[in-house]
């Protein structure tokens, strides 16, 4: 038996879940159950040798640079060893089929890793520096699923601007874009996450001239403020955000912009937490994934004396929460009595006789049809109600 724990960092106690978890199955190994224990992901990344010397039981630790060689590394511990795989390495081609919950939409990873240092973000140290995967590479995989019935695909990188510039010679993001948008079966292109600092305009002008290139931005500010988001090291400013911002809106009024934001920050004022709110009325965002920061490990945010109470970044989430919801309802009313197309993705386990499918903008809709004949299909739907 082979017990995988692929895990996360991002959030805090990650770590802590993890021990608890890997508890019950070194438990096991030690009333004399045959189970192999592998942690896989970030934690592993992160924890190292730590994870070992803490529960000896575990059998392999291995990052996610090492995710498509884990045949490998199970033939080291078939034969006896513990393996730690946490040093640096290229990213391979994987060969292998990768596995899908849907049949219609598909995940696909353009870039690896991340160059940035955000004060407060545990990425770097876990996921390697950036590694692109050739332009060929990325648009064979889409031929091979356009082949295989997929109509839908999005593009994945924890900075994806970033793509091509670790090439020799650099390479565009939003030339990717252009190469990818004529491949013939995929009706939709997404991508995420696009970076203030490194989104070019040219990426926009793209998604406006390619109408399978769905206008769906989701650009996160993490603050309102210019001095949190120095002290974040992010690199930008609210005013070269909002420049992004109007170039989307003045090339494609009707795109979804989405975003994420961190409240709490160490050095936090009230006021500058209203400035993130301020900027939120100005955009009036689709939606907007919200955070009270937490310390993360190996970062430097997490040793600054200046930390908020659990109290205070409490109370800012909720607030900045109420608002998110509140721009999003209305910006989901715009909606309201149009047609528009609606890629069927699969029946609603809820309501078996409705389907659910999502339109450009990445907006659920859930309507009355037979999934077996719809699924897969782009279908004309009036909206009734948001």
């Amino acid at each position: 038996t082979v017990v995988i724990y692929n895990t996360c960092s991002i959030r805090d106690h990650a770590e802590q879940k993890v021990y608890s978890y890997i508890g019950k199955q070194a438990e096991r190994k030690r009333k004399g159950e045959t189970v192999a224990i592998v942690v896989a992901g970030c934690v592993a990344q992160q924890e190292g040798e730590r994870l070992l010397r803490r529960v000896p039981e575990i059998d392999l630790v291995m990052g996610p640079q090492y995710a498509n060689r884990i045949g490998d590394l199970l033939e080291d511990v078939i034969n006896g060893n513990q393996v730690v795989a946490t040093e640096a390495a290229p990213i391979t081609e994987d060969l292998t089929k990768p596995q899908r919950s849907s049949d219609v939409c598909a995940w696909v990873n353009i870039i690896y890793g991340c160059n940035e240092r955000c004060t407060y973000c545990v990425v770097p140290t876990t996921r390697g520096v950036e590694q692109s995967r050739p332009r060929a590479s990325i648009r064979k995989e889409l031929e091979d699923l356009a082949a295989r019935g997929y109509r839908e695909v999005t593009l994945l990188g924890q900075n994806i601007d970033a793509w091509g510039r670790d090439m020799q010679p650099k390479q565009r993001f939003s030339d990717l874009l252009e190469y990818l948008a004529d491949v013939d079966g995929i009706d939709r292109i997404r991508y995420v996450t696009s970076h203030p600092r490194y989104m070019s305009l040219s990426v926009v002008e793209a998604v406006a001239r390619h109408p399978s290139l769905c206008g769906m931005f989701h650009v996160p500010f993490q603050s309102g403020d210019d001095a949190i988001l120095r002290d974040m090291g992010r690199g930008h400013t609210v005013e070269s955000y909002l420049k992004i911002i109007d170039r989307i809106r003045t090339l494609l009024p009707d795109a979804a912009i989405t975003a994420d934001a961190i409240v709490g920050f160490p050095g936090e004022t009230e006021e500058q937490f209203q400035n993130t709110l301020k900027l939120m009325e100005t955009v009036r965002f689709d939606q907007v994934n919200t955070a009270a920061y937490s310390p993360r490990p190996n970062t430097p945010a997490a040793t600054w004396h200046n930390q908020l109470t659990e109290e205070v970044k409490a109370d800012r989430l909720q607030r900045i929460n109420r608002l998110a919801t509140a721009h999003a309802l209305e910006r989901s009313q715009r909606y309201l009595g149009r047609t528009v197309p609606v890629l069927v993705e699969a029946r609603n386990p809820k309501m078996p006789h409705q389907v659910k499918g999502r339109v450009e903008q990445g907006r659920p809709v859930l309507f009355e049809g037979d999934a077996e004949e719809l699924k897969g299909k782009i279908v004309d739907v009036t909206i009734t109600e948001v």
